[in-house]
């Protein structure tokens, strides 16, 4: 069992990357998630910028969230089609994206990417389901190559369709960024229980706290970390009884000061459960 658990935060691939880490630094936190949804930045150039500002702040970058390009609508109505490698029709340019991440993180020497793959089918006998999981295969062979895990952000599926689809992908470097709140948000499981499910493949944690969704057409609502339904003390020692040793990142969607203060509540929060 992991003694103390590190704690993180999400941070966007911005032009400030130095001053975004040194704000990380300044809250005490030696990790992040480094986010970017603009594919077209991802070369060289921002590598060695990134690779500077690491080594500038001694901030540890634990996962690459790897977005992708074209419309993203994060409701139960249009994300169906929106969201991920699900939709058919932006899957070959989204796959493509996804790989250029998973490059672009090989160029900063981070072991992950992770990003949402969709509202999976929960029927297994569909053939857009067989489609996705090859495309799923095709990524996960390239991050290997890599040396990196590819990781399913959870939301969008239930915890036992996320399970069958890791081992119908079948590859060996397949894991789980559990987002606690998404499943709360998107009305999934909750997500103490869902450990019992997928537990076993969890290697990255957000710290978010959300509601349940009440009219079956937009998500729930994201709320300040302790203000939600997520029970984050039994799902922070239900992760160390699993054997979880890798960071807490935090993630408050929202801007500005509020944000700001949400943030340093959460650690907080967090810090005595570590």
């Amino acid at each position: 069992m992991a003694e103390t658990l590190a704690l993180g935060l999400i941070v966007g691939l911005k032009d400030t990357i130095e001053q975004d880490l040194e704000h990380v630094a300044g809250l005490g936190l030696g990790t992040c998630q480094l986010s970017c949804w603009a594919p077209d930045r991802l070369d060289e150039q921002f590598a060695r910028k990134v690779k500077a500002a690491t080594a500038a702040t001694g901030v540890r970058i634990s996962s690459f969230w790897a977005g992708h390009s074209g419309k993203t609508v994060w409701n139960f109505l249009d994300g169906p089609r929106t969201i991920g490698l699900v939709p058919p029709s932006t899957r070959a340019q989204r796959l493509g994206e996804l790989k250029l991440g998973s490059d672009f993180a090989s160029m900063l020497d981070v072991p992950s990417i992770t990003t949402h793959v969709g509202f999976i089918d929960e029927d297994p006998n569909r053939p857009e389901y067989a489609d996705l999981v090859r495309t799923l295969q095709d990524l996960a062979a390239h991050c290997r190559r890599n040396g990196q895990a590819f990781c399913f952000e959870t939301g969008q599926e239930t915890p036992v369709t996320l399970l069958r689809t890791i081992q119908d992908t079948g590859t060996d470097n397949l894991g789980i960024n559990l987002d606690p709140a998404n499943l709360v948000l998107y009305g999934k499981a909750n997500p103490v229980d869902a450990l019992e499910v997928f537990g076993p493949f969890v290697q990255g944690v957000h710290a978010k706290d959300g509601l349940y969704p009440t009219d079956g057409r937009a998500l729930g609502k994201e709320v300040p970390l302790g203000e939600g339904k997520v029970d984050f003390p039994k799902l922070i020692g239900a992760l160390k009884e699993l054997g979880y040793e890798n960071p807490i990142t935090i993630e408050r969607e929202i801007s500005g000061p509020q944000q700001v203060k949400d943030i340093k509540r959460a650690i907080e929060v967090l810090s005595p459960l570590l």
